[in-house]
């Protein structure tokens, strides 16, 4: 008799506040593994490397947070004269935290062990770059089934060590209106992807391309940046979800309601009513809750604790301020006042 099931209630699941899958690089690489596919000498490597360079060293990429950590680039269509002089023109920082090999065994033949010693020694490991998929593939069968177990092993391992793969592939020459139908194989890449971004063209040289990105983790956007020859860099010329957009309105109101308030223990519709003091934003009732478990961690930032509760008549959300561990700090407490207001 196999093992039995590992369960949780609805009632459990709606009583919790889940982290999120951490951000290697803020709504664009979440833990797992992630795609990032493009026609040929687009300039997906500079992308990948800018992106190692950045997690490395803490800087932002395409205008977003990183989370700085050590890398490991598989350049497996390079060698380390091509990969130094690549370095030299991007003028990349001196760091021990950017490892670089040129060879690797494939997938089932020994890559996820290679990966996961290569994460004993180094346990700060953030990410994992394989440049490009096709030279690690034991088969080069292209069907959904085939395509998505190469990935399941990856995808396994990546969220057992709590770190990214981005997975370096090409797309066809033929062009299909949705950016996913364009990357090689036979759709099981992207399925078992947790997130893909597309590196596309109007007209090779044509000046701007358009990263689509998608996935589980992030939100689907169209992230328009174009290549700085003289910086040898990624840029972005526009993004409609950047990091300058504005702090989530519930939580925005939620933080200046209880700050005065202190306490609240109510059920939506009352919290929805509540909010009307602070904010002219209509809020919906049936979408409070959601939101709150969804965005809830965030709240600790503002000093607040959420979680929930029953009664006769149903669930209560119960909303505590604690005041944030800058109290003592009237400068920081003040930031987080302008903030909120500003979003509201």
């Amino acid at each position: 008799m196999g093992k039995k099931f590992v369960t949780k209630t609805a009632q459990e699941l709606l009583s919790t506040v889940m982290e999120p899958k951490e951000m290697v690089v803020h709504g664009l690489i979440p833990q797992g593994v992630v795609i990032l596919a493009g026609p040929q000498k687009i300039g997906k490597s500079f992308l990948a490397l800018d992106i190692c360079i950045s997690i490395a060293t803490g800087r932002p990429i395409l205008e977003r947070d990183t989370m700085q950590g050590e890398c490991l680039y598989l350049a497996l269509e390079d060698n380390y004269r091509r990969l130094q002089s690549r370095l030299l023109r991007i003028e990349a920082v001196d760091t021990d935290f950017l490892h670089f090999a040129i060879a690797s065994a494939k997938i089932g033949e020994g890559l996820e062990e290679q990966i996961e010693a290569f994460y004993q020694e180094h346990p700060n490991l953030r990410l994992v770059v394989i440049d490009v998929m096709q030279l690690v593939r034991k088969k080069m069968t292209s069907n959904y089934s085939s395509e998505y177990a190469e990935l399941a092993g990856l995808r396994e391992l990546a969220n057992r060590l709590g770190i990214s793969i981005l997975i370096v592939m090409h797309t066809k020459k033929s062009r299909d209106r949705d950016p996913l139908n364009n990357i090689y194989g036979g759709g099981g890449f992207v399925s078992s992807a947790d997130a893909v971004l597309v590196l596309s063209q109007e007209h090779r040289g044509g000046g701007n391309c358009v990263l689509f990105c998608t996935g589980r983790e992030i939100e689907s956007v169209e992230i328009t940046i174009h290549f700085d020859s003289e910086a040898m860099r990624w840029e972005v010329v526009s993004d409609p979800t950047s990091k300058d957009k504005k702090e989530s309105i519930l939580l925005a109101a939620v933080y200046i309601y209880i700050r005065e308030k202190i306490h609240f223990e109510g059920s939506a519709t009352t919290l929805v009513d509540e909010l009307k003091s602070v904010c002219d934003y209509k809020f919906y009732a049936n979408r409070v809750t959601r939101d709150l478990y969804e965005e809830g961690h965030k709240l600790t930032d503002y000093g607040i604790i959420f979680t929930t509760k029953r009664n006769h008549y149903g669930r209560l959300i119960v909303l505590h301020y604690f005041a944030p561990d800058t109290q003592d700090d009237p400068t920081v407490t003040k930031t987080l006042y302008n903030r909120a207001k500003l979003a509201i």
